[in-house]
This record gives structure tokens, C-alpha cells and sequence, in this order.
């Protein structure tokens, strides 16, 4: 009997999260989606409902540049960077108007400027809603802010990440980084082909 990770595979993507979809949620983007952030709405039988959607992939070859790493929307919540967190300022002064960028205090900044190109950062802060977006444990998340819980805002989050997750993809190409193609390994469903 074995757990939610299977033996030297990947950690589990929206782990214990409700609503879950796995595989390729979106063109060109494999990983697995599920309800975030959720809150008891109703006054007499409170119901519980999503506020966010969490969309992850597994994407080891990302996380070689930038092991570890936070992007979150300033618009409409507090943002709460956490002490053992370094912020990283970039050169896109309406990126940093609309996000917050960090990582953890081993970890170099640099890296980060690096890897997001000035494209990179205008087609960001061009994505409507409230948004969060990094990487950890070899995994690549963007957390989608719900406005209203339908097919299309479903389809309006899992497009962003999918790409985002293209444009990652794309920045790593550009500086000359070897990159997995897309497919159902971002999912957990295969392993990972050599590379």
C-alpha cells in the first residue's frame, strides 16, 4: 500500500484539493487543476465554495533555473512576504506595480531577473484578474482568483496558465535551457522521457 506520491515519481499535484482535472487542461498544457482558497458563503446551511482555482505542472527543468520562487498580484489582497523571503525588484516598473516577486533567502535574486525577459514581464501584467504565479517542489503553480465560478472563467484560468507555462517554456528556450516538451509527464501520468 503505498501513498499519494508513487516511488521516486514526482510530489502529487493539488494535493487533497476538490474538483480536480489531470492531463492536458489546455492546448500545449499538461498538469492538474483543483478549488483553492475556499470560504463558507449561506447564512442558515453554509455552503463552502472555491474562491480560486490552482492549476500545477510538474516541471523539473524550470526549476534547475529557479528553484524556488513567488509572483503575487498586489491587486485586492494584502500580500505577506514572509521573513525568510527576499523581494525581487525588475526592471518592468508596471510589473512591480502589479506584482510582488520573491524568493527564499538561500536563493539568489538574480536568477529570477534573469530568466524573465522584458517581454516576459509586459505579457504578465497583461493577464486580467488577480493572479500568483512560482515555482517549488519542481513544480510550476498559478493560482486563479475566481470573479465568478463558471465554464468560462474555468476556461479563462486554464488558458492564462497554459500560457504562462508556454511563455516559461519560451524564456528557458531563449537563454539556451534544455526543456522537456509538453506533454503528459507536466501531468504526473508518464515519467518524465530522457533527456
Amino acid at each position: 500500500m503505498g501513498g499519494i506520491n508513487p516511488k521516486d515519481g514526482p510530489v502529487a499535484l493539488c494535493v487533497g484539493g476538490t474538483n480536480r482535472l489531470t492531463g492536458q487542461l489546455a492546448q500545449g498544457f499538461w498538469g492538474s487543476c483543483c478549488d483553492a482558497d475556499e470560504k463558507e458563503v449561506g447564512f442558515f446551511g453554509k455552503a463552502v465554495l472555491p474562491t480560486a482555482i490552482l492549476a500545477k505542472a510538474h516541471m523539473p527543468d524550470l526549476a534547475q533555473v529557479a528553484p524556488a520562487f513567488n509572483v503575487e498580484s498586489i491587486e485586492g489582497h494584502e500580500v505577506v512576504t514572509q521573513r525568510f523571503a527576499r523581494k525581487v525588484e525588475f526592471e518592468s516598473i508596471d510589473f512591480n506595480k502589479r506584482f510582488q516577486a520573491t524568493v527564499p533567502r538561500e536563493y539568489d535574486p538574480v536568477a529570477l531577473r534573469e530568466l524573465f525577459s522584458p517581454g516576459f514581464l509586459a505579457w504578465t501584467t497583461t493577464m486580467t484578474g488577480e493572479v500568483d504565479f512560482g515555482v517549488n517542489d519542481r513544480q510550476l503553480w498559478f493560482l486563479w482568483r475566481l470573479r465568478e465560478r463558471g465554464e468560462e472563467e474555468l476556461k479563462s484560468a486554464l488558458k492564462n496558465a497554459g500560457q504562462l507555462f508556454k511563455r516559461l517554456q519560451g524564456e528557458m528556450d531563449e537563454s539556451g535551457i534544455n526543456t522537456y516538451p509538453p506533454g503528459p509527464w507536466h501531468a504526473g501520468l508518464e515519467p518524465f522521457p530522457d533527456a
